[in-house]
């Protein structure tokens, strides 16, 4: 996945997506540690611009196995490019962030996800 400062968050999560149909991710002004959610009111719209919320803004490209833990990506995305990242992960109707399970496999996550037939765009967050 190529992270340069002219894509937008909207462009990343299609990206993303494309890859684990049972996953998405979203962006956020302040990181989390490990096995730790973020808020809501600290999310990014999907339509900013990544130069405007990155403080690396080095280009390049975010190679993603999905052999790696969830908190492997999230904190690749952290300490490469500048931008704190949450993966949430379709149960049921809803979206959960991943947080319990920072440490199962993106393939692990995904699968989980893709039980679930029909889902609605419902968001969680730890408030």
């Amino acid at each position: 996945m190529r992270i340069d400062d002219a894509k937008t968050v909207a462009e990343i999560q299609g990206e993303f997506s494309s890859l684990f149909e049972g996953l998405k991710i979203e962006f956020y002004k302040v990181g989390h540690a490990d096995h730790k959610g973020s808020k809501k009111e600290d999310q990014y719209p999907s339509s900013k611009v990544l130069a405007d919320i990155r403080t690396t803004h080095q280009s390049g490209d975010l190679v993603i196995d999905d052999k790696m833990s969830t908190a492997e990506l999230e904190e690749a995305f952290e300490t490469k490019f500048g931008l704190n990242v949450q993966v949430f992960r379709k149960s049921g109707n809803i979206w959960l962030q991943t947080s319990a399970t920072d440490d199962w496999s993106l393939a692990k996550q995904n699968e989980k996800g893709m039980n679930f037939p029909e889902n609605q765009d419902i968001n969680l967050h730890n408030e």
